[in-house]
């Protein structure tokens, strides 16, 4: 990770209050970023603001539900009017379809200004992004659509110096399962797999912030994954069937 890169760098991260977003936003303001952090909790978003000042971060917070159109656009006006500009947009925050729409309305409203600073776009988004898991499908769908509407968008903005990157984790000891919706749309309440078997949310932000220094097109987190995607080109019923007992064992 270069140190350097994010020195003054304005960055908007929608989910900053837990999990993913705020080890991000503590890693960011290590390095001197300015911060704008959202999410929907005005407390907790209060005390990752107070968090990443204590690390010596400019950080302002902006209570936003991203799948309100009008409160994305609100906060991204509220970060070029604190800074002056936006280096840098994290897609981070969303649940089911607010993963998707979520990502999409905070992007229009950034895209103009990152267009002017050559910045950068980062969705962060999952391994049911490339691969379908049972007990998921929801929420399978939504990243599929994320991973659909970053790629295009990468290829639009090829000539135009905005670089757009997507980060894949895969299990993470964060509780966004047990936020995540069962098919009476209700929050499932437990999680599925064991948090001693899967990634910390540093190690996760720790390649999302090294991916972002460099500009990567995307990052499938874990070798085991890596390998996934290619014997998916090969034997797909093979990942569908792994996918399947990983979930059953709770790894």
């Amino acid at each position: 990770m270069t140190d350097s890169v994010f020195k003054d760098n304005v960055v908007v991260i929608t989910g900053a209050s837990a999990g993913i977003g705020l080890e991000i936003s503590k890693m960011l303001a290590r390095q001197g970023a300015c911060l704008v952090l959202a999410a929907r909790n005005p407390q907790l978003i209060g005390e990752a603001v107070e968090a990443c000042r204590l690390l010596g971060a400019k950080a302002i917070g902006v209570p936003t539900d991203v799948a309100d159109r009008e409160q994305c656009r609100a906060l991204i006006e509220r970060a070029v009017s604190e800074f002056g500009r936006l280096d840098t947009l994290v897609n981070n925050a969303g649940i089911t379809a607010i993963n998707y729409f979520g990502a999409v309305y905070c992007t229009w409203y950034a895209l103009p200004h990152l267009k002017k600073t050559r910045g950068r776009l980062v969705a962060v988004s999952s391994l049911t992004g490339k691969n379908g898991v049972p007990t998921r499908t929801l929420y399978a769908g939504t990243k599929h659509a994320m991973a659909g509407f970053f790629d295009s968008l990468r290829i639009e903005l090829r000539d135009q110096g905005v670089s757009v990157t997507v980060i894949y984790p895969g299990f993470v000891a964060t509780d966004i399962a047990e936020r995540a919706l069962g098919p009476d749309g209700k929050p499932l309440g437990v999680r599925p797999v064991n948090k001693n078997a899967i990634m910390t949310v540093e190690e996760c932000a720790r390649q999302t912030i090294d991916a972002m220094s460099h500009r990567k097109r995307e990052v499938v987190m874990t070798g085991r994954a890596r390998l996934g995607m290619i014997v998916k080109a090969i034997w797909p019923d093979i990942v569908d069937r792994i996918a399947e007992r990983g979930i059953r064992r709770g790894r």
